[in-house]
């Protein structure tokens, strides 16, 4: 049913329950997963190096995690790191990855969208994607 599955992770912990499922999906229909991380070129000035540094130490995070996180269910992950505007990297790595699911987590690290109220990056790829996105819920301890 899948051959592709982009999970974009942010190190929270909503996508952290997304790259699981992810995962699931992936062990279950033998698909390669791909995991991104996109550092929001708005909140990063090119002539701020430590600003820059941080980011990508961020992503090094969570792409290892979800790494971490397919090594222990037995599934190969491939880790990508772009710059740019989080909802456009995304529907773009979906196109040139050739994925056929994007799985995502509804709340990932808050940022300037959460305070503008224009909507999160979930919203935005949801409504302009042109593959099925799953969307995961934080657990909220057997609630």
């Amino acid at each position: 049913m899948y051959s592709t599955i982009l999970v974009p992770t942010d190190g929270s912990e909503g996508a952290s329950e997304a790259v699981g499922v992810a995962l699931a999906l992936a062990e279950r229909f033998d698909a390669e997963v791909h995991a991104l991380f996109v550092v929001d070129e708005r909140f990063v000035a090119t002539d701020y190096d430590l600003v820059v540094e941080e980011a990508e130490t961020e992503a090094e995070r969570a792409l290892d995690a979800a790494g971490e996180q397919g090594a222990a269910a037995g599934v190969g992950v491939e880790k990508h790191l772009r710059t740019g505007l989080p909802h456009e990297e995304i529907l773009d790595a979906a196109d040139d990855y050739g994925a056929d699911l994007v799985v995502m987590g509804k709340h990932g690290r808050s940022g300037l969208d959460r305070f503008l109220s224009v909507g999160s990056v979930t919203e935005r790829v949801v409504r302009r994607a042109e593959v099925q996105v799953t969307t995961v819920p934080v657990s909220r301890g057997g609630e």
